[in-house]
């Protein structure tokens, strides 16, 4: 009796922590034969919530899919199969969310219109945790780690953690791009990273080379 009521608390704190945790995968992983409201009221059931139509709604207008909600998911683009993928995260309130890289391969007025609404959801008092790739996407944080293989190799404010590079980030935007990288690779020591349409070239505070 004992065993099975401390199975049955580890059951119901296991769907407890479920519910208070929300995760938006790089890859969109909902159903493609399913419409934005079908993939919304999927996720709703799995999370056992029965009145959650109103929380839709708000939540479709709040990523700007309202017109689209009859539009079958493999039909949206890139960004707006992010913007659904959320609305599925968020719409049994979670406490945390874990984002991987959601802005990845998405264009850019997608991705600002993302980070819009990440910025909002910071007046929900959810905690928002994301992995990305982007610098200019990690200075909007409050506190970044940087990690390296799995290693973390520092955490502090945005602001501290560039005063600590010995570098700085000169912002190259050219055409073709990827060419403009590889001649620039092949015939300098730089560090460079393509971001778009730009160049980040990593240049030392104490070389004139930028000159």
């Amino acid at each position: 009796m004992k065993s099975g009521s401390s199975e049955l608390i580890c059951l119901r704190g296991s769907i407890r922590s479920k519910n208070n945790i929300g995760y938006l995968s790089q890859r969109f992983s909902l159903y493609t034969d399913l419409t934005v409201d079908e993939n919304i009221e999927f996720v709703a059931d799995i999370h056992g919530l029965k009145d959650f139509k109103g929380r839709r709604d708000e939540l479709l207008q709040f990523t700007r899919l309202t017109n689209f909600r009859k539009f079958l998911a493999g039909k949206l683009s890139g960004g707006m199969k992010q913007k659904l993928a959320l609305a599925c995260t968020l719409i049994y309130r979670p406490k945390i969310i874990f984002l991987d890289e959601p802005t990845t391969g998405v264009d850019p007025v997608s991705r600002r219109e993302f980070w819009i609404i990440l910025s909002n959801l910071l007046k929900e008092d959810i905690t928002i945790l994301i992995s990305t790739p982007y610098m200019d996407e990690a200075e909007r944080f409050n506190e970044i780690a940087m990690l390296d293989n799995g290693r973390i190799l520092a955490i502090d404010t945005p602001n501290k953690i560039k005063a600590m590079m010995d570098e700085i980030i000169i912002e190259v935007v050219c055409t073709p791009v990827r060419k403009a990288y590889q001649v620039l690779k092949e015939n300098s020591g730089f560090e460079i990273q393509i971001f778009g349409d730009r160049l980040n070239v990593a240049v030392d505070n104490d070389r004139d080379d930028e000159k």
